[in-house]
């Protein structure tokens, strides 16, 4: 690390000059990558991914990652379905000829289908009310998009005098929270970053506050730089470009806080401006190299999962603590050189923190009492966690107000079945279709199972374009099949289904959640092994011992589940979400975010983790202490490492002003699983047990040292 800092000393204006060209054209080329994002959430190998890659190439529509636009019509009172049967037939034929993306939807309704029980699956029970099931495709961007607007105007010149149209839907519902499209990823960058700048002018005092800001504002362009080439070769998800840029925002402040924090204190003692650097980066430097590698590892553990959109957040979220760490390392010596006396004009001889040191001290002195205390925080929010539902956001979480949201409350009081926004699409041949209903009807949780009319050319087609005609089944479920509790219905589908014969597959929202479920949480057990794993060598080697990296796996495994469980207690409890967003509780929780929350925690706490390790190590060294050495290690890293915390929340709180309420959801979990990780573990837990554990923190044998190839350890240890 010495030889790094000299050399960025050495050509300085060199690496400004570099780093000033990837900000240029990492700027410049920003929209163009982001434009390359895909939204892809499918599940290669899955059987109801499988199905619904064999609805979408021969309909076009519907699959897995979808639900259909509910259209209602509602005749005047004393007026009666069966009175405009003639007119209604007309109207929902008209919407056969709606397109999006240049497809054409698929419409179900009581005229071109047989219901194996009745045909009140297109109507409420008082029968004022006709229903259509407009299937359409897979929306292409980050935000919901419905054919609404031109469903509107095809079927509303043809509804009878005085009718009332309305439509809903999940996509409908959640695209009603507002515009759709959030603040927008530099809005949110810049509320994110004025709220930075202003911590970090809290903690400097001075013009020094910019430096970190200079260094959030290359990594970001300089990863979405890195990214482009790469999606060429894959396709990548469109939550890479929110967690580049806020993520990008808050570790890159992070890690230029932590160099020029001790870089100012070694000025503060002596040392001239070069000197000082050196230092610095000699150790901070380290720390932050230590840490970068370890969010990285967090990320790339997702590569392990059969998921295509979360194994490419993984690689490129991975990018941005590398370029981070690389203009940490490199840009920050390099303008501290060139302006570091003249940014630091107030700051220079700023004490330790006086009031950290007195709270470690009172930490230390009731270690068992603070980590019993601490222990017993997370006990209470990890109960939480254990009621966990995994699914998806419920139909009342997704809007609170307007015509979808209307139009769902009126089916829900005239008796529909909320199941009625997710049913299950059997995909099976046309001759075949009938029996499968028969096979289907009667089973518990199902009201109806309806079958297309063979002579229907619209919902009867070859399949793939050239193979048998098949048609697409629905069963309606009594409930919405979005979480662990009501997706049992779907499985009962699945295995009635698979003995009959002409059955091709069952797909739909339901079978997204158990694709899910089999694909990513059957396989976490092994994604935490080789994470914890490979985290616990990395800190064996940066810390020179047995007991400590243990402890900071352990504990940031338990600081994880309880940030998930509060995330639960929050979204899908309902406790603060409907005060704060105005959203109801979800009922559950998105199956994709424990895993995202988990893979950017782990790595983003053990920050902190590092941040102190590194330096109490280095008191210990110096003083021999291990309680003198918490005490001072602490007193001089505690205020950096709550500003950091800070700032990485203001990041998070950005990012929960973004479109939808899933993204809502996991920044609020990774919002407070910053803030839990930064006070209950770091400012209590992780100084009551560093202190209990004694000289056994620093113990490692020759044999293993040797094993490592470390270099022998410091003579004054």
């Amino acid at each position: 690390m010495q030889k790094i800092a000299q050399a960025a000393l050495k050509y300085r204006w060199r690496v400004i000059a570099v780093w000033l060209l990837v900000l240029i054209a990492g700027g410049a080329l920003a929209t163009f990558t982001t434009g390359r994002l895909t939204v892809d959430f499918s599940l290669p190998g899955q059987p109801g991914d499988t199905a619904s890659h064999a609805v979408i190439s021969t309909f076009g529509t519907a699959g897995q990652n979808s639900s259909p636009l509910i259209v209602s019509v509602t005749l005047p009172g004393g007026q009666r379905v069966g009175d405009h049967a003639a007119e209604l037939k007309s109207a929902f034929g008209s919407l056969s000829a709606v397109r999006m993306y240049d497809q054409p939807v698929q419409v179900f309704d009581a005229y071109n289908t047989v219901d194996s029980a009745d045909r009140t699956a297109f109507g409420t029970a008082d029968e004022r009310t006709a229903l259509a099931y407009v299937f359409y495709p897979i929306t292409r961007t980050p935000t919901p998009a419905t054919p609404a607007a031109t469903v509107g105007a095809a079927i509303t010149p043809l509804l009878p005098v005085g009718a009332t149209l309305g439509m809903t839907g999940t996509d409908a519902l959640a695209a009603s929270q507002g515009s759709g499209i959030g603040l927008g990823v530099i809005l949110e960058l810049l509320i994110a970053g004025g709220g930075a700048l202003l911590v970090l002018a809290f903690v400097f005092g001075s013009r020094l506050a910019v430096l970190p800001m200079i260094i959030a504002s290359v990594s970001i362009p300089g990863a979405l730089l890195l990214l482009l080439p790469l999606t060429y070769l894959s396709d990548y998800s469109f939550i890479v470009q929110y967690l580049i840029s806020l993520v990008g925002l808050g570790i890159g402040i992070d890690y230029s806080l932590l160099v020029v924090t001790r870089w100012r204190e070694e000025r503060g003692r002596g040392l001239d401006n070069d000197a000082a650097i050196v230092t610095a980066l000699r150790t901070a430097g380290t720390a932050v190299v230590h840490s970068g590698i370890t969010v990285a590892i967090g990320l790339l553990s997702l590569v392990i999962l059969p998921v295509p959109f979360l194994r490419s957040i993984g690689i490129a979220g991975a990018l941005i603590p590398l370029v981070t760490v690389l203009a940490t390392i490199t840009l920050t010596p390099a303008i501290l050189s060139v302006a570091g006396p003249w940014l630091d004009n107030r700051g220079l001889h700023r004490p330790a923190g006086v009031r950290w040191a007195r709270w470690t001290a009172f930490v230390v002195r009731r270690r068992w009492i603070s980590a019993a205390t601490a222990l017993m925080v997370l006990g209470l929010l990890m109960v939480p966690f254990a009621h966990a539902n995994i699914g998806f956001s419920s139909a009342d979480s997704l809007a609170q107000n307007g015509p979808a949201y209307e139009t769902y409350a009126a089916l829900q009081h005239s008796g529909v079945p909320a199941g009625t926004l997710s049913p299950i699409e059997i995909l099976a041949r046309t001759d075949r279709a009938p029996a499968v209903a028969a096979a289907l009807t009667g089973i518990d949780g199902l009201t109806h199972v309806v079958v297309a009319d063979a002579g229907d050319v619209h919902l009867n087609r070859p399949l793939s374009g050239d193979g048998p005609p098949v048609t697409m089944l629905l069963a309606i479920p009594r409930e919405q099949t979005v979480n662990q509790r009501t997706v049992a219905v779907v499985e009962q589908v699945q295995d009635r289904a698979a003995a009959v014969d002409g059955v091709i597959g069952v797909t739909g929202v339901g079978t997204a959640q158990t694709d899910f479920q089999h694909a990513v949480y059957d396989n976490f057990p092994l994604v935490l092994l080789v994470l914890s794993l490979l985290t616990y060598l990395l800190l064996v080697r940066a810390f020179r011992s047995l007991l400590l990296p243990l402890k900071a796996v352990v504990m940031n495994l338990l600081s994880l589940a309880a940030a998930i469980g509060a995330m639960v207690l929050f979204w899908q409890d309902g406790v603060g979400s409907e005060l704060i967003y105005g959203i109801s509780a979800t009922h559950a929780v998105a199956v994709w975010i424990p895993p995202m929350v988990f893979a950017f925690l782990f790595g983003l706490s053990m920050d902190y983790e590092v941040f102190l390790l590194a330096r109490i190590q280095e008191e210990y060294r110096r003083s021999g202490s291990t309680d003198q050495a918490v005490i001072a290690g602490l007193s001089r890293v505690g205020r950096l490492v709550t500003s950091a915390a800070l700032i990485l929340f203001l990041s998070f709180a950005a990012l929960s002003t973004g479109p939808g309420t899933d993204q809502k959801v996991m920044a609020v979990g990774l919002g407070l699983g910053i803030l839990l990780d930064a006070t209950v573990i770091r400012s209590l837990l992780l100084p009551a047990t560093v202190s209990l554990m004694g000289r056994w923190n620093w113990y490692l044998p020759r044999a293993l040292e040797r094993l490592l190839m470390l270099r022998p350890a410091p003579e004054d240890l």
